[in-house]
């Protein structure tokens, strides 16, 4: 595997930061909300291992540049077609992560010519199927906040249910330490990621999705209190011929049901 490559290059109008590592097909990943390259680094090692694969810091966040906003979901997207254009891409295999998987949406359905493959991974189409609107935390005290996000993380996550089953401890501690090791935002990153946040809850693809004319796999966890099953049901049902899988865990499925990244990693490999 190649080591991963950083730079900087000034793109649609701002200087955007991005990475390439690893061999094989190319591969373009679009992450969550508030991520940042050195945030998911370590989620990133299956792809690396299989792929070409290339992922950026999304304006306002990690090394790249925090514009002045608002920022909608066409900013993301063509981001995203500027870099490909950059690094000498026609097409290439796609994958996104909650609010990434928006923006892997808007990609595909603004350049499905360009899109070989596409994995959404528990996201929403928007409009009438949104994802939680996580820009509402903001008005919530501490202790209100931490509630809630518990049941968002994962729709079981109760007091009483954890009382009940310490086998999801771990789990807990595991995000909680990848939260305190993420760097403190500065002033101007927690503005970025402000206007992130609203640029999701403006998000709608639900009557474009049917353009999406790739192979496409939509994947939701059972007991996802951000992104609801539902809404990767939905997704499914608009995109010709996309194939749904549904596994056992919350928002952050991934790191629950071991079954799931290999899966997604296999259905961009074929």
């Amino acid at each position: 595997m190649n080591a991963s490559l950083g730079a900087t290059a000034h793109l649609n109008g701002i200087d955007i930061y991005f990475e390439r590592s690893g061999t094989g097909p190319r591969l373009l990943y679009f992450n969550g909300s508030g991520s940042s390259i050195e945030t998911v680094r370590a989620g990133l090692l299956p792809y690396a291992s299989r792929f070409d694969l290339l992922i950026h810091d999304q304006r306002g966040l990690g090394r790249t540049a925090v514009p002045p906003g608002p920022y909608t979901m066409a900013d993301y997207a063509q981001d995203a077609v500027a870099l490909l254009d950059h690094v000498g891409w026609d097409t290439c295999r796609v994958v996104g992560t909650s609010f990434g998987g928006m923006v892997a949406q808007e990609f595909a359905v603004t350049v499905p010519e360009r899109v070989e493959r596409l994995a959404l991974v528990c996201t929403s189409p928007g409009g009438t199927a949104p994802s939680y609107p996580l820009h509402r935390l903001e008005t919530m005290t501490e202790q209100e906040r931490g509630a809630v996000m518990l049941t968002l993380l994962d729709t079981r996550f109760t007091p009483e249910f954890l009382a009940a089953h310490p086998e999801h401890q771990q789990f807990l501690r595991m995000m909680g330490e990848h939260q305190r090791t993420a760097a403190d935002p500065s002033p101007d990153h927690r503005r970025g990621a402000r206007e992130q946040l609203l640029a999701r809850a403006g998000f709608d693809a639900i009557a474009r999705l049917p353009r999406i004319a790739c192979p496409t796999l939509v994947t939701s966890g059972a007991f996802d209190g951000i992104a609801p099953p539902d809404n990767g049901r939905l997704i499914a049902q608009l995109v010709p011929g996309a194939t749904y899988r549904e596994y056992d865990g919350g928002h952050a499925f991934m790191a629950q049901d071991r079954r799931a990244t290999p899966d997604i990693v296999e259905f961009l490999a074929d």
